[in-house]
């Protein structure tokens, strides 16, 4: 049997010590590898591997031209992949997210964070109904608790336990916060829980990637037989809290004596951290996300050493980003006790990376076709040649893979639930960030207030009252070639494109059902008068 590229341990090396000059213009984001798009029209693979790193920023990866965190697993592994430079969330955050990725359909339009749904038809169902084998390893708490069931229809599951606000372990019974607990969300509950989940680590191997990369490379190992499959692995990592082993954190910020803000509030940074403890959030995070890398490379070498890569797909994708000090904030949404508020989808949460390797892709190629996790399913189903089951409306990225288009959306949208509550009106703050990878505008239902009653279980499902915590909100648009980070709101310039992103929006809103009366609150986008 021909042997194809393998993304062995050897050539991780060589690749580390390639000249400076291709070094310099892979952190400069500079294409990987010039030539036209693919052309394979009969792809199709026996199995499928699809790997999420909850809250991994598009930005820590060096392939796209990030420069301060090292990932060289990642990146060597994006040199024999397909790069998506213009990839969007979905739905928003990781539930919703969750919801998108196993039933192809735009949760944000229809539902909150919840649990998965009886009658939802789910991709692993799906794949199961077709005799393909299906298998979960995850450590991500919220999806694959009990009461959410996201592993429903899987042929086989195995969760980690103990990320976050797992309830796990009940020793022991004393922790010691590593700073100031008015610096973290949900202190006395959240984190020290999780304090106690992981007092019984003893090294690199314990930390919860690893686990779950483990986990599933020995799943591997023992089910690569005449069968075919498909393998979903899902952790949390490098969402916080941030504590990898020291010497991760290291790399990023030597000798740092202050206070260690592993679970930073979700508010404006200015009000409860210092400049210099900012910064070592950053470092803190950095070296989460190195180890992400590290053990995904991990498993991305037993692929290889299977003879995998044959005949097997692997997409690696993250959910969203994370502020850390960006626009003022950390986090990826406002809470303050038990109230909550949305923050704009800006560049650094709503774009993300996605990679795809298949076997004979044109590795290094980069797609500037809109893409979004929400077509994972219809994608994973043709490229394994399993019939779409009715209703899906949400589309396959193949026709990119194999040459036959160029794009499959001419825009796209980024939310959180605007349908909460069914009872009540989507919150002012539920905003959507509606893109066509050169412009992207902000923009939420036209209301005077939050309804009294609407409440969420986002971010971390614990159920909390929307409120009005920031002031007043009006639509924002920013030129993305020229103003990536979204500081210049060019909403007053550029009035026209507003116009027709708005538009846009609203066609968005009827494809996917979303209730007429509803749409109602999106019929017209306003400037501030101030």
């Amino acid at each position: 049997m021909k042997r194809i590229r393998h993304f062995t341990k050897s050539s991780r090396r060589t690749f580390l010590k390639s000249s400076a000059g291709a070094v310099a213009a892979l952190a400069g984001g500079r294409p990987l590898r010039a030539g036209r798009q693919p052309s394979n029209p009969d792809l199709r693979v026996d199995n499928l591997i699809l790997i999420i790193s909850d809250t991994l920023r598009r930005d820590a990866l060096g392939c796209y031209g990030g420069n301060w965190v090292k990932t060289p697993h990642l990146d060597q592994f994006a040199r024999e992949a397909v790069i998506f430079d213009n990839a969007f969330v979905s739905s928003f955050p990781t539930v919703p997210l969750r919801n998108d990725i196993l039933t192809g359909r735009f949760t944000s339009t229809y539902k909150g964070w919840s649990p998965l749904g009886q009658d939802e038809v789910t991709l692993q169902e799906t794949l199961t109904n077709a005799s393909i084998l299906t298998s979960l390893v995850a450590d991500t708490p919220h999806p694959y608790a009990p009461a959410y069931n996201f592993q429903r229809d899987f042929s086989v599951w195995d969760v980690v336990r103990g990320q976050e606000v797992d309830r796990y372990r009940s020793a022991p019974r004393q922790v010691t916060l590593p700073c100031s607990p008015e610096k973290m969300r949900e202190p006395d509950s959240t984190v020290v829980q999780y304090l106690r989940n992981v007092a019984h680590r003893h090294g690199e191997e314990d930390y919860f990637v690893a686990q779950t990369m483990t986990r599933a490379a020995r799943w591997l190992e023992e089910n690569h037989d005449d069968r075919r499959f498909f393998l979903l692995v899902d952790t949390f990592d490098p969402h916080e809290p941030w504590d990898p082993p020291q010497y991760y954190v290291d790399r990023y910020d030597p000798n740092y004596e202050g206070e260690r803000v592993i679970y930073p509030r979700y508010d404006l940074w200015r009000t409860f951290l210092t400049e210099r403890e900012l910064q070592h959030c950053r470092a803190l995070y950095a070296g989460e996300a190195s180890l992400v890398d590290r053990w995904v490379g991990f498993l991305l070498d037993q692929i290889a050493a299977l003879g995998l890569l044959e005949n097997t797909a692997i997409v690696f994708a993250s959910d969203h980003g994370f502020y850390i000090g960006e626009h003022g904030y950390t986090g990826k949404a406002l809470v303050r006790g038990d109230s909550y508020h949305n923050l704009p989808l800006y560049a650094e949460v709503a774009r993300v990376p996605m990679l795809i390797y298949f076997p004979g892709c044109r590795g290094g190629w980069r797609a500037q076709a809109l893409a979004q996790p929400v077509n994972f399913m219809p994608t994973i189903l043709e490229l394994m040649g399993v019939a779409r089951p009715a209703g899906l409306r949400s589309q396959s990225l193949v026709p990119l893979l194999d040459g036959r288009s160029q794009k499959v959306d001419e825009v796209v949208v980024a939310a959180p639930s605007l349908l909460e509550d069914p009872g009540a009106p989507p919150s002012p703050a539920s905003r959507c960030s509606v893109t066509d990878g050169e412009w992207m505008l902000i923009v939420g239902p036209q209301l005077a207030a939050v309804p009294q009653a609407l409440k969420t279980a986002a971010v971390d499902s614990l159920i909390r009252r929307v409120r009005e915590l920031q002031g007043e909100i009006t639509p924002e648009l920013y030129h993305l070639k020229n103003d990536p980070g979204c500081e210049k709101n060019l909403i007053r310039e550029s009035p026209a494109v507003a116009t027709r992103l708005h538009a846009a929006l609203r066609e968005f809103l009827a494809r996917w059902d979303y209730p007429p009366e509803r749409r109602e609150y999106f019929r017209r986008w306003e400037i501030s008068a101030g």
